[in-house]
């Protein structure tokens, strides 16, 4: 009650009412004394149940207030709803539903940041090794070596570099798309000429491995996507099946279309992928027991990222000392 004496808008209407009350129990008591009591009784219970229902209303404010304090100190699981209609119903639905909003945006940010701590212990672990190397060949180079061991370590240190640019490129564009802030285009693409341009950077190497690279599919098949970030996932995925193929191998890349989906297939005769790898393949930093020496495990992690932000999804199927199948599928919007 002393509360809503505090509030300056209710003490007006608290004093007009009561003066109106006397106006007309004035007027009233002239014509009528009974009818002013009457007048009065009446006057004055009406003023006291708008005093309950305005204490009431006060009452539920006071609630809403505390409830919002709770939400401001982290409290997402709170439901102030109620089933009733009514402002105070619709504002309080109305907070529930910012609740919700915040709650994700509270759960998002918690995931980002554990993201984030994963992705610099990752760093962290992935650079240790080639770091440790090349200290240890950088203390070596100091001493009196032979012009043989002095070329064989600078090579062997070019190499590294060379990983950790890699590493840390990858590493780079994979947080990037993990962030969101990466814009995806949505150009229509020839699917040739997307396979040509991801396919240009392993041309030498494949030659040097003696492996026969086989595109077969229909000119006129297009496909909607970012041209540099999609011939980047496929480039990661041919690379990898080049890895995993012997000298003289195969691989095959076929594409085709449909009303619901463009398909491309990409798969080698190589070692294949163990059974209980299969599950983890796209897991980032994940090496399984056929992986190459060299292998940090991210191009796949990568390539799964950038095709599932494009509409599309990709799958593998193996066998041990048979080869493997990478399907990837980009969807069409439907109408």
């Amino acid at each position: 009650m002393i509360d809503l004496l505090r509030n300056k808008e209710y003490r007006l209407m608290l004093a007009t009412q009561v003066l109106l009350l006397s106006i007309i129990g004035i007027i009233t008591l002239f014509l009528y004394k009974y009818a002013a009591v009457l007048v009065f009784l009446l006057g004055f219970f009406m003023i006291g149940i708008f005093i309950l229902y305005t204490n009431q209303r006060y009452r539920d404010i006071g609630t809403l207030s505390a409830y919002l304090k709770r939400i401001y100190n982290g409290e997402y699981t709170l439901d102030v709803r109620d089933n009733y209609e009514g402002e105070l119903s619709i504002l309080k639905n109305e907070i529930y539903k910012v609740t919700l909003i915040l709650s994700r945006q509270a759960e998002q940010l918690k995931t980002e940041k554990e993201q984030l701590a994963n992705a610099i212990s990752d760093i962290s672990h992935q650079l240790k090794t080639p770091l440790t190397s090349m200290m240890v060949m950088t203390e070596l180079l100091k001493k009196d070596l032979s012009p043989d061991k002095r070329i064989e370590f600078i090579r062997n240190l070019s190499h590294q570099l060379e990983r950790m640019e890699w590493l840390l490129t990858s590493l780079l564009k994979l947080s990037k798309i993990d962030a969101g802030t990466v814009e995806f285009k949505k150009n229509r693409l020839q699917v040739e000429e997307l396979l040509r341009k991801a396919l240009k950077p392993l041309l030498i190497p494949l030659e040097l491995r003696e492996q026969k690279l086989i595109i077969e599919g229909d000119k006129e098949v297009f496909m909607e996507g970012d041209m540099n970030w999609t011939a980047e996932a496929i480039l990661n995925i041919v690379k990898n099946c080049s890895e995993h193929t012997p000298v003289g191998g195969t691989i095959k890349v076929m594409y085709c279309d449909n009303p619901i989906y463009t398909e491309i297939c990409i798969s080698d005769n190589g070692c294949g992928i163990a059974k209980e790898d299969l599950l983890f393949i796209f897991k980032r930093f994940y090496k399984g027991k056929n992986a190459h020496e060299d292998s940090v495990g991210i191009g796949l992690a990568m390539a799964e990222s950038i095709i599932s932000r494009q509409n599309g999804n990709i799958t593998v199927s193996s066998q041990e000392g048979r080869g493997t199948v990478f399907l990837i599928k980009f969807y069409k919007k439907t109408i």
